[in-house]
């Protein structure tokens, strides 16, 4: 049942409204939270985690919302709405499920870049289409050979008479294989950084195919696979930014991405401890509920001082990110403490739990592994602590 005062939405008085956020704005952020958590509950809350996929219909509840143009504007029939308000709606989502969390900030990521840099009509019908939910976006940058590294990419895109010849191979592509369209990041010339042009590649396209989505830990309601590229013919028109910018592009995308896995991140820490603290009540041993023992008192409140903390971080990271997008920073902060402090809090959740945290047929089990995820994908954390340090030594 729907809860608006549940413990404890991203936006709500438990967490002290910092000096950067005018009240204005926080209240709307909170009306924002409170209808995005209902339709969560109600349109996506999966019981037996063994029965959590990706079904469509979820991506077009959220579109219904106006979620799916959530970064794009209103030129092009989105939303609008800020990296604040973004990050809120991401949080409450992934509060319910995170696999719907995940593909719908990827598809954000995707959207706000085209429009960001789309330069002719076709990009622009397509944007229209994100924004609406008709088409659901995908990020193709990591290969086998180029992940972090993302200058080490192999797929290459040669030109023709009409365009490019596009030959390769992309992995770990979230939403693979059911995304309408792709942002395709692809080598035009040897030059290590300025030889990368950005490509959308619709799903229809002839030379695309996909392998099996892959077997993962968690987050199984964000499906990942393989991209093949085999003498895939694209227009001109396709290309994203002038040749030679994929690399400006796909770095432009990363504030906000990395910023939206700290927001889910917190969101399924803070659905571990609600869940913890609701069974520390209930749960009795030695004639008292565990709640009254010292030793788990303590563990909450580290779990909720950690929550905080990577909230309030998020927070920071969302309105430096509407301030200046090219500050990066305050983004990689956000990213690697929230997924560190989640992966902390959910394994502490299976602990309150004891022996029935372990067993599938409780949350917090799933939670702690869709968590492990969040510390890898966009940016691995030790890559954030090596950005964060380099600022450091910075001139």
């Amino acid at each position: 049942e729907f809860q608006q005062n549940s413990l404890p939405l991203f936006w709500c008085p438990m967490i002290q409204i910092s000096s950067f956020v005018q009240s204005t704005d926080l209240h709307e952020v909170r009306e924002l939270a409170t209808a995005v958590r209902r339709m969560a509950i109600e349109n996506l809350h999966i019981e037996d985690s063994d029965q959590i996929k990706f079904r469509r219909d979820d991506f077009q509840k959220m579109s219904e919302m106006g979620l799916s143009g959530a970064a794009i504007s209103d030129q092009f029939g989105g939303s609008s709405l800020s990296p604040l308000e973004i990050a809120a709606l991401i949080f409450e989502i992934a509060r319910v499920q995170s696999g719907p969390a995940i593909y719908l900030s990827v598809h954000q990521m995707v959207s706000r870049l085209l429009e960001t840099w789309s330069e002719n009509l076709y990009l622009n019908e397509q944007l229209k289409k994100l924004a609406c939910g008709e088409s659901l976006a995908a990020f193709c940058l990591t290969e086998a050979s180029a992940g972090s590294d993302a200058m080490a990419l192999k797929t290459q895109a040669e030109r023709t008479p009409n365009g490019y010849r596009i030959n390769g191979e992309k992995i770990y592509i979230t939403s693979g294989g059911i995304a309408d369209c792709y942002l395709v990041f692809a080598r035009t010339s040897a030059d290590p950084k300025l030889g990368i042009s950005a490509f959308l590649i619709e799903a229809k396209n002839g030379g695309i195919s996909f392998g099996k989505h892959e077997r993962k830990m968690g987050c199984e309601g964000a499906p990942i696979c393989s991209v093949h590229f085999d003498n895939c013919e694209v227009s001109e028109s396709a290309r994203v930014g002038a040749e030679g910018s994929g690399y400006k592009v796909a770095l432009s995308g990363l504030n906000g991405g990395r910023i939206n896995i700290a927001a889910a991140a917190c969101g399924i820490a803070a659905n571990a401890l609600e869940l913890a603290v609701s069974h520390a009540k209930e749960r009795r041993q030695f004639g008292q509920a565990i709640a009254d023992f010292q030793g788990s008192q303590f563990l909450l409140a580290e779990m909720a001082t950690k929550l905080r903390a990577a909230i309030l971080l998020t927070r920071d990271a969302a309105r430096e990110l509407a301030e200046d997008p090219r500050e990066r920073v305050g983004a990689s902060m956000a990213k690697f403490f929230a997924t560190d402090a989640a992966m902390s809090i959910t394994t502490d959740a299976v602990q309150i739990f004891g022996g029935a945290g372990y067993l599938k047929d409780y949350t917090v089990e799933r939670l702690m592994r869709d968590a492990k995820m969040l510390q890898i994908v966009e940016g691995t954390n030790q890559i954030q602590r090596n950005l964060i340090a380099r600022s450091l030594f910075a001139e």
